[in-house]
């Protein structure tokens, strides 16, 4: 016979969810803006280290990579690791709504949202956006890029991954792939891209289970995405165009001037 006494309490003083943004300043395109991000939020079985601690790491080391370098970015580059990614993307959701543009309905900036008729507000900054990149597969290698159906895109990626060829990132990929942040920039005609990654356990043992815990975490995978992810996010910032996007996911277009 075994006896049990558990002792709850609810923290329940601040109910509002947290977005934690930080930026390298551009030079000459400063107004535009590069974003990477991944979420920080995590289920409670676990720590939490593969869905998503990697990920935040792997943008934060990403971001050290490039001022420890003393790279000097022509767009400012902005780091994002969200809140609220496992209620529905809200903080993704959110912060895409109050920046760049949201869909005006009841399907609001529901990602995937593919209305032909839903109204998008769209605002200034939208224009000054060059792209997005996500990581949220867990703790394995970066092996490609899911394009989003973004086939102008290609060229441009091809190229970028061609100098890691020995790292096993080659892959291309005109497929979606949903359910994490980068498909809150894609619903409102954003360039925002998810990398492929090796799953390593993540399917089979970690995502949302009481495994996911520090020791799941591959060091040198980590650091192949860091770099890779550092890589692609410079590139964008100094390339003389930003990167090409879809036709808007939505008609009619309402200005906004906030």
């Amino acid at each position: 016979r075994l006896e049990v006494n558990i002792s709850a309490r609810y923290h329940d003083q601040d109910l509002t969810g947290y977005n934690v943004v930080a930026e390298i300043p551009g030079t000459d395109l400063k107004d535009e803006i590069v974003m990477l991000g991944a979420h920080y939020d995590s289920w409670h079985a676990g720590t939490g280290a593969t869905d998503n601690a990697a990920g935040s790491a792997v943008c934060l080391e990403a971001a050290r990579i490039i001022q420890a370098l003393g790279l000097k970015p022509r767009r400012t580059i902005r780091v994002a690791l969200w809140g609220g990614e496992e209620q529905g993307l809200l903080g993704s959701r959110a912060y895409v709504g109050n920046h760049f543009a949201k869909r005006i309905g009841p399907q609001g900036n529901q990602p995937g949202a593919q209305n032909a008729n839903a109204q998008i507000e769209i605002k200034p900054a939208h224009e000054k956006f060059a792209g997005y990149f996500n990581l949220d597969n867990g703790t394995g290698k970066i092996r490609g890029v899911y394009m989003q159906g973004n086939e102008a895109v290609r060229p441009i990626f091809r190229a970028w991954l061609a100098p890691f060829k020995d790292m096993g990132a080659t892959t291309l990929t005109i497929s979606n792939t949903g359910g994490t942040d980068h498909l809150a920039f894609d619903a409102v005609g954003l360039p925002g891209f998810q990398f492929i990654q090796d799953t390593v356990e993540y399917d089979t043992r970690t995502h949302h289970s009481n495994m996911d815990v520090y020791d799941r975490i591959q060091a040198d995978d980590m650091k192949q995405a860091s770099v890779i992810m550092a890589a692609f996010v410079y590139n964008t910032a100094m390339r003389d165009k930003k990167l090409p996007r879809k036709p808007l996911p939505g008609q009619p277009v309402v200005q906004s001037g906030k």
